[in-house]
C-alpha cells in the first residue's frame, strides 16, 4: 500500500482518481483550495469507497504552506498533481493568473518534495501540447508545437520543468497527456460539475438536454472530416483515473525506464462532434436542440491518440466506449438537477 498526495483531489479527474487509488488499496491525502470544487465531493468519495480520505484545504501558491504540508506528510510515496486552472479562454484573458497558479504551484510542490526526499511525481498534462498534429493518430513522438493559449503553455512549461528537475537524479516523473475526459462515476454520486457555462462539449450537451441551456452550438461543419465536424478522442474519466493509479504504482515500484516518461491517455478512436451528439440521443432517447454555427478560432480539425505506448509500456488500456461514457454523463446530469 502506498500513501499518495493528490492535489486538486476534489476536482473532476482528481476525485475519480482518489476512488480508484483507494479501491487499489492505497491511502490518499487530498489537497484542494476549493476554488473550482466543492467539499461535497469528499462526501461522495466516502460514500462510494466507504473510506474517508484525509483532506487539507490549502492553496499551493503559498510556498510556506506547501513546505509545512509536505513536512507533515513526509511519509508519502508519491504526488499526483492535478491542481491547476484549466479554461483555455479564461487563460487568454488572465494569462498572469494562469502562470502564477499553474507554474508557481508546481515549483512550490517540487521544491518541497525535494526537501522531504519525495521522489515520485505524476503530472496532469494535456494533448493540447501537440496542437494541430501533422500525423494521426498522435503518438508521444509527435512534435510539441507552440501553445495556442497560456493554459496550453503552462502544460508545456510544466513538462519542461520536470525534464530539467528529473535530470538531477532526485525525482522520477510521469506526464500523462490526456485527450478529452468525459463521463461520470457509474454511481452518479460524483461527476463533472463545471462552474458557469461549460467549456467542454459533453456537459454542454447534457445541460442542453436537461433544459439548463437553450441550444448547443456546433462550431463548423466544413472541416475535412467524415461529417464536417471536429474529431476528438473522448475518454471515460474512470479509465483515466485508473491510468493514474497504474502510473504512480509504476514509479513507486521503480518500474520506470527513464526518470521522465510521457504517456498519451485516450481511447485511440476519434469521434466527431455529430457522432457524440448521436451517441447521446441514442442512449438518452432525447432529441438534442443544436445548430451549426461558424468555426471557433483555435479549434484543431482532429486529435486522437496513438495508445500503443500506454497499452504496452504503461500496461493500461481504456475499457469504456463512447456510449457508456455518455450514459454515465447523462445519469449524473439527471441526478444533480433533481
Amino acid at each position: 500500500m502506498a500513501k499518495i498526495l493528490v492535489t486538486g483531489g476534489l476536482g473532476f479527474i482528481g476525485s475519480h482518481t482518489v476512488i480508484e487509488l483507494q479501491k487499489a488499496g492505497h491511502e490518499a491525502v487530498i489537497v484542494d483550495n476549493l476554488d473550482n470544487s466543492s467539499l461535497d465531493v469528499l462526501d461522495g468519495i466516502t460514500a462510494i469507497s466507504a473510506i474517508k480520505p484525509s483532506f487539507e484545504k490549502l492553496d499551493l501558491r503559498l510556498k510556506s504552506a506547501v513546505e509545512n504540508l509536505l513536512q507533515r506528510h513526509s511519509d508519502i510515496d508519491g504526488i499526483i498533481h492535478f491542481a491547476a486552472y484549466k479554461a483555455v479562454g479564461e487563460s487568454v484573458e488572465k494569462p498572469l493568473a494562469y502562470y502564477e497558479n499553474n507554474i508557481g504551484s508546481l515549483v512550490n510542490l517540487l521544491q518541497a518534495a525535494e526537501q522531504n526526499q519525495i521522489k515520485n511525481f505524476i503530472f496532469s498534462s494535456s494533448c493540447t501540447v501537440y496542437g494541430e498534429a501533422k500525423e494521426l493518430p498522435i503518438s508521444e513522438d509527435s512534435p510539441v508545437v507552440p501553445a495556442e493559449s497560456p493554459y496550453g503553455n503552462t502544460k508545456q512549461i510544466g513538462e519542461e520543468i520536470l525534464v530539467d528537475t528529473t535530470k538531477g537524479g532526485k525525482l522520477n516523473a510521469i506526464a500523462l497527456r490526456y485527450f478529452n475526459p468525459i463521463g461520470a462515476h457509474e454511481s452518479a454520486i460524483i461527476g463533472e460539475l463545471p462552474a458557469g457555462v461549460p467549456q467542454n462539449l459533453v456537459p454542454y450537451i447534457t445541460q442542453t438536454a436537461i433544459g439548463l441551456r437553450q441550444q448547443l452550438s456546433v462550431y463548423g461543419d466544413d472541416y475535412p472530416t467524415r461529417d464536417g465536424t471536429c474529431i476528438r478522442d473522448y475518454i471515460h474519466v474512470v479509465d483515466l483515473a485508473k491510468a493514474h493509479v497504474t502510473a504512480v504504482e509504476r514509479l513507486v515500484e521503480q518500474k520506470n525506464n527513464q526518470a521522465f516518461e510521457v504517456f498519451n491517455l485516450g481511447t485511440g478512436t476519434g469521434s466527431t462532434v455529430l457522432e457524440v451528439i448521436k451517441s447521446f440521443e441514442k442512449i438518452s432517447g432525447e432529441s438534442l436542440n443544436y445548430q451549426i454555427v461558424a468555426r471557433r478560432e483555435g479549434d484543431v480539425t482532429a486529435a486522437y491518440a496513438n495508445t500503443t505506448k500506454a497499452n504496452n509500456v504503461l500496461g493500461w488500456k481504456a475499457e469504456k466506449n463512447l456510449d457508456e461514457a455518455m450514459t454515465d454523463a447523462w445519469r449524473w446530469e439527471q441526478k444533480i438537477r433533481n
